[in-house]
């Protein structure tokens, strides 16, 4: 079974191990692979919330469209280390415009690792920014 993490009200929680294969030769998460956990966090709360990548790609809103990420805010708070358990918390997005906005957490513990703004918006196949359809932000809960 896959774990695709945890809803609650408002945001999504999703817990990670921290590889080998995310570190430096010292042990330390390398700071790119942060994104994938930030990633995963934000595809899989959508995939729980009924929005599904594959779908979206094959037109089930209308056409073909797909999440770009269009801006990142991050502050590193502390060092992830090898195998590490990681939690990743996703807050619902805030629509303004053409931009959904998500703010995420990486917790070890009780304490904060790394907390993210991530800015997304929605494109067509072409590269051309769409504004939102109501059933695919009714599905988001930020209709």
């Amino acid at each position: 079974m896959v774990n695709s993490g945890t809803l609650h009200d408002g945001y999504h929680t999703l817990v990670e191990r921290v590889y080998f294969e995310h570190t430096d030769l010292s042990g330390v998460v390398y700071h790119a692979r942060y994104l994938d956990f930030l990633e995963h966090g934000r595809s899989d709360y959508v995939r729980l919330l009924g929005v599904h990548h594959k779908e979206m790609s094959a037109g089930k809103f209308g056409e073909s469209l797909a999440f770009a990420v269009h801006r990142m805010e991050i502050d590193f708070k502390a060092a992830a280390r090898i195998d590490d358990v990681l939690t990743v918390e996703t807050h619902r997005g805030t629509l303004k415009g053409l931009r959904l906005s998500f703010k995420q957490i990486i917790w070890r513990g009780d304490e904060v690792v790394l907390e993210a703004l991530v800015t997304v918006v929605l494109m067509n196949p072409q590269g051309r920014p769409r504004r939102y359809p109501k059933a695919l932000l009714e599905l988001l809960s930020v209709a």
